[in-house]
């Protein structure tokens, strides 16, 4: 018997016994953003499998005010965090190594790897492409990312990791909001060691 992701509705997570897996975290508007088109931003976090994780973000509200680029193929880019997109970052507890992930709607995505606190930047090479799936519906959208865990050399094999994520939200009128699970003081900063507010082990523990 398999259950649903239930944000998105279509990807199985396992069998009953997988409950326990499946998680949803609210994304908080930065207290300088302001944001008319969206009322709330949930994340529903998934782990399948130890070496994969589902990400499916749950944004409600009136989504025809909400500048979406059209469905394109899902290739590589750069910059997608200047527009609506959704973030993840994905570190290990015992290293400040991380990984950045954009998902933009359009399911252009990209991926970046930093040694330490925005220092370090590359581009991810080793990691390929994410599946993402694009819903619309009349109250919102859902972006559904998986990642291959097993696909970031750069954290260590085992132990614990530390999530961040995180959305950013472009108005058709222009204005830009930021959304994260924790914000540290001042302006939006998604990389700070604050936002990396989820913790889940890398392998499963006994």
């Amino acid at each position: 018997m398999f259950l649903l992701f239930s944000g998105c509705g279509e990807e199985p997570i396992g069998s009953v016994g997988d409950r326990k897996r499946l998680m949803r975290q609210a994304l908080r508007l930065h207290p300088d953003s302001r944001c008319v088109a969206v009322t709330h931003i949930d994340v529903e976090i998934a782990r399948p499998r130890a070496d994969v994780l589902l990400l499916c973000y749950i944004v409600s509200g009136k989504i025809s005010d909400v500048r979406m680029p059209p469905l394109t193929a899902a290739v590589r880019s750069d910059a997608l965090w200047r527009h609506t997109c959704f973030e993840a970052f994905v570190g290990a507890s015992s290293s400040a190594g991380y990984y950045e992930f954009n998902f933009a709607p359009s399911r252009q995505w990209a991926a970046y790897r930093f040694s330490g606190y925005r220092s370090g930047m590359c581009v991810a090479d080793e990691v390929g492409a994410p599946s993402i799936d694009v819903r619309p519906n009349p109250d919102g959208c859902t972006l559904q990312a998986k990642l291959d865990l097993h696909r970031l050399p750069a954290l260590p094999g085992r132990g614990s990791r530390r999530l961040g994520l995180a959305a950013v939200i472009e108005e058709i009128k222009g204005d830009i909001s930021y959304w994260a699970l924790v914000h540290p003081p001042g302006k939006p900063d998604f990389h700070h060691p604050d936002c990396f507010a989820h913790e889940f082990w890398a392998a499963a523990q006994p």
